[in-house]
């Protein structure tokens, strides 16, 4: 049985393996991004539990939420912040780089912590990490909590909504990022702005516009 790496392990292969750029349409930010060369197919064979890598690449709904807070820092400065399904770190960097008082990053994927560790180290910015599902248990007391790109999936998008219901019932402000997939609950949206920048697979010349939501509580 092969045995998964440690944290520090994983971290020597995401410096080694993939190139920091930054980030297209929120260029204030750079991240370790997955490139040609970074063996992404060899690191899955390694591990049993390497999962899909939503961390290695960034996608159109956290572009547009790290856009909306970079611009609009308000709405986290001197705020407690939860990023949910943090992958990269991409949307907890902004909230920090925006002056929120505490980020938490939280994502069920141990290479996407190791991974939002590493590029908020490379912003200049401190962020708590955690390897924990927030959306089998009760609201965090926190002021914001912040989703990208977290409804593509049926199952999935019934965990977090269910959570964001129980977090708008404590009096937490939810924003949430998404370029309109699937399972987006628009019946508890509010449309707060939209932003170009494309999304992960699209061509690269893409403006798509993805949007920034208020969420609201059932």
């Amino acid at each position: 049985m092969i045995e998964s790496p440690a944290p520090h392990d994983i971290a020597l292969a995401i410096q080694a393996r993939f190139p920091i750029e930054p980030v297209r349409s929120v260029p204030e930010i750079r991240l370790h991004r997955a490139g040609p060369t970074s063996g992404l197919s060899r690191m899955a064979e390694a591990d049993a539990g390497f999962g899909n890598p939503y961390w290695a690449h960034v996608w159109g709904g956290g572009l547009a939420l790290a856009r909306h807070v970079l611009d609009q820092p308000a709405c986290v400065a001197g705020k407690r912040v939860i990023d949910l399904g943090t992958g990269s770190g991409l949307v907890a960097i902004a909230a920090a780089m925006a002056a929120a008082r505490k980020v938490v990053a939280a994502d069920v994927d141990r290479y996407a912590v190791v991974a939002a560790e590493l590029n908020a180290a490379i912003n200049g910015v401190g962020i708590e990490t955690l390897l924990v599902d927030l959306t089998a248990g009760p609201a965090w007391d926190v002021d914001v909590v912040l989703v990208g790109d977290l409804f593509y999936d049926d199952e999935l998008a019934r965990r977090v909504t269910g959570f964001l219901d129980r977090c708008v019932a404590r009096g937490v402000e939810v924003l949430v990022g998404d370029p309109g997939r699937r399972f987006l609950p628009m019946d508890r949206l509010t449309l707060i702005a939209e932003y170009p920048g494309g999304d992960f697979g699209g061509a690269a010349d893409d403006v798509a516009l993805n949007a920034v939501f208020a969420f609201g509580g059932a």
